[in-house]
């Protein structure tokens, strides 16, 4: 295989008198010891200097005898001085190991696959939010992880009502319920508490975002047929971790939230807190809230127990409560009258017990379980839903990990029961299931070029489904990581997912689950589907300093049996399977450009989604085929941060044919580094675009208005800035 040969000399600008010598080195990573390509060194002092090649070997010309301090540099690490004496008696190349600078090239270690490989190892394509870049999304928006989702190509926030700022997410153009939710691996988020689950999640307590794209019910479970998000959460450390964060908006919006972590010996402690809340908030005027009045508490501390280097747990519980209130601004201010309104009440609580042990060298068990309580009060004038969920979820892995071959054996039983609390016209919409499933992963990696990933899922579902299997899913799964060379890879995937008929969609929700009947089995089929993607991931140096890399992926999804909600001539609404299917294909393109404290990511994705009814083709609605990602961040370690951001949507089609227009999002956020604490101001939709600009956000009257489709931000611009200490 060709190999790409960087070899740049700077010569002395006036002839040198005397003689000169030569140096040859081979630069390696300390940890890695993998050759760095394109390394530098260079005589301190001077213009003379030379880079290193693929395999990290370089000459350096032009060395005049004497002592000399030879200076080596690579982007990321650590510089390493040597002083040598010229002319210098080399038999072999110098060997020089130099150290990662700091966090940037920290590895990430990936945990939604079940392995504990590294992101570069795992031949599933996995999207990693890390750390530092969880800590400037918070800036823009620490009540919630919706832009930090929403701001990633191939995922879209879709808002479902136009006064309550409800949403959810859409990956690769599928509706929100195809997209899993999980928190350090439990579903947490699922069925009926996934309405608002988004925009009730902070991020401060966060340590990293997993994202795969495309199905992954082999992982997981049904549900994942999009992909799914893993919220990992932060652990205690020996050092320690106290921070805060308290901001303020120009909405009127007020959020509050603490962490605190640590190691004390054998025990350990995390405690996340926050406290977030908005006043009703109309800058069209128009008499409706943008966004509505809410106030949330959340809390959740954890207990952690190392009894000996083999064995570790942590139980932990989650708490949040929130009341929200959207609509007309004078039914907020209590004001007297006829006016409309919608009210969202809702309360979670889970408990997650997670235990693992190492039973030999190459062996790990793992138990998890976890017990979740949700409860939420959706009113609008003349109708009520109210409804309680109890699930519960458990699971027990063997991880086997050799040289070239890791294995993992797993069980789990998930069981779901919602029961509503004041039936009305369209009758009880109670449900009781309970899902068995058994899995097994492997991953073989033959050659140094090559890493495969198989994995097969079994799941038997009760009370079952009508369809053709009787509840029992097969779901076999395959992804390949090609290493091309030292900057090129590759990696090509796909496996099988389904999705159990359930009542709770961006439809119902749009509807408030009004008239709505209960699942007839007899007439709703699971949905199916089968999907893949392909990418190629290439990674060089420019010159000396600039960092080049680009990510290009083609996607597909097929899904069959897609349940549709239909309106009957007696007014009532029914689910039902469409008689036909959904595909979605398209394209993911990420390019990132690095300068020393200058990085700048440039995202574009094509989405074509299609249904496919009764021999009918359209356009998927709300479903931007065009969407641009430009980010601009400046950044010098512990001194300031600002980031530009300008993301674009193409016309999207609207439920009745028709389109919306297509729009800019532009934001700039600031931040200045102290010791102790940091202060962040950031501009967010900084020309506020808004669909009440362009477009009407509902048409009939204010105290009886039938809302159209979202598809363009309500809300507009909004300053929030604030303040984080870390002590």
């Amino acid at each position: 295989m060709k190999k790409y040969v960087f070899v740049l000399l700077f010569f002395l600008s006036n002839t040198l008198a005397f003689s000169q010598n030569t140096l040859k080195a081979i630069i390696k990573d300390s940890e890695t010891q993998a050759p760095l390509i394109g390394a530098t060194a260079s005589i301190k002092g001077t213009t003379v200097g030379a880079s290193s090649d693929a395999n990290g070997a370089l000459i350096l010309n032009g060395i005049p005898d004497g002592q000399q301090v030879i200076l080596f540099s690579y982007v990321g690490y650590q510089d390493r001085q040597e002083t040598l004496t010229f002319p210098l008696n080399q038999a072999a190349p110098l060997v020089i190991q130099l150290e990662p600078a700091g966090e940037e090239l920290e590895e990430v270690v990936i945990s939604t696959t079940r392995s504990s490989r590294t992101i570069e190892d795992i031949p599933t394509r996995v999207e990693a939010i890390t750390l530092e870049e969880l800590g400037e999304k918070a800036n823009m928006k620490p009540g919630d992880i919706r832009m930090l989702l929403s701001e990633s190509t191939g995922i879209q926030t879709q808002q479902t009502s136009a006064i309550s700022a409800n949403a959810n997410i859409r990956i690769q153009g599928l509706d929100g319920r195809y997209t899993q939710i999980l928190q350090d691996g439990f579903p947490l988020y699922a069925g009926f508490s996934s309405g608002l689950s988004i925009m009730q999640i902070p991020p401060l307590n966060l340590y990293q975002v997993e994202v795969i794209k495309g199905s992954s019910s082999t992982l997981y479970g049904g549900g994942a047929i999009a992909g799914l998000v893993n919220l990992i959460t932060k652990r205690p450390t020996e050092e320690g971790e106290l921070s805060f964060m308290a901001n303020a908006t120009s909405a009127g919006g007020w959020d509050l939230s603490s962490f605190y972590g640590k190691k004390f010996g054998k025990f350990g402690v995390t405690v996340f807190a926050s406290r977030n809340s908005n006043k009703a908030y109309d800058p069209a005027d128009i008499g409706f809230s943008a966004i509505p009045e809410f106030e949330r508490y959340t809390v959740n501390p954890r207990i952690y127990f190392y009894p000996s280097d083999q064995t570790q747990l942590y139980l932990g519980v989650n708490a949040s409560q929130e009341e929200r209130l959207g609509g007309d601004l004078r039914y907020i201010d209590n004001s007297e009258g006829n006016y409309y309104f919608e009210l969202n009440n809702t309360k979670r609580l889970s408990t997650q017990f997670n235990l693992e042990h190492i039973l030999s060298d190459d062996g790990i068990l793992s138990v998890k379980n976890s017990l979740s309580f949700f409860k939420r009060d959706i009113a609008v004038p003349d109708y009520n839903f109210e409804g309680n969920q109890t699930s519960s979820f458990s699971e027990v892995t063997y991880s086997l990990n050799r040289d070239r071959l890791e294995w993992i054996f797993g069980t789990n039983i998930w069981t779901d029961k919602f029961s509503e609390q004041n039936e009305g016209t369209a009758g009880a919409r109670d449900y009781n299931s309970t899902i068995i499933g058994a899995f097994a992963q492997n991953t073989f990696t033959p050659t140094e070029w090559l890493s495969l990933e198989t994995g097969l899922r079994t799941d038997y579902v009760t009370p079952e489904p009508a369809n053709k299997s009787k509840g029992l899913f097969v779901l076999p799964r395959v992804s390949a990581l090609f290493r091309i060379s030292e900057n090129l890879s590759s990696r090509v995937g796909g496996g099988m997912g389904y999705k159990t008929p359930t009542i709770f969609t961006q439809e119902a929700e749009n509807v408030t689950f009004r008239n709505i009947l209960p699942l007839n089995a007899s007439q709703t089929a699971a949905e199916t589907s089968i999907g893949g993607n392909a990418d190629i991931n290439y990674s060089t140096l420019i010159g000396e300093k600039i960092t080049f890399s680009i990510n290009h992926m083609f996607f597909y999804t097929y899904l069959d049996n897609p349940l549709i909600l239909t309106l009957r001539p007696d007014n009532l609404y029914e689910f039902r399977n469409a008689n036909g299917y959904i595909d979605t294909k398209g394209v993911e393109t990420n390019i990132k450009f690095g300068y020393e404290w200058v990085k700048l990511f440039l995202g574009y994705t094509y989405t074509d989604a299609r249904q496919h009814y009764n021999g009918i083709v359209s356009n998927m609605p709300l479903t931007p085929k065009h969407r641009v990602n430009n980010v601009l961040m400046l950044e010098k370690e512990d001194n300031f941060r600002i980031g530009l951001e300008a993301y674009y949507f193409s016309p999207q089609r609207l439920t009745d044919g028709s389109k919306g227009r297509d729009y800019w999002i532009n934001g700039v956020m600031i931040e200045k580094m102290f010791p102790k604490f940091s202060l962040f101001l950031n501009f967010e939709n900084i020309f506020d675009t808004r669909q009440s600009r362009f477009d009407s956000i509902f048409s009939g009257s204010i105290t009886s208005p039938v809302f159209n489709e979202i598809y363009a931000p309500v809300d507009g611009r909004v300053i929030n800035g604030g303040i984080k200490i870390s002590l």
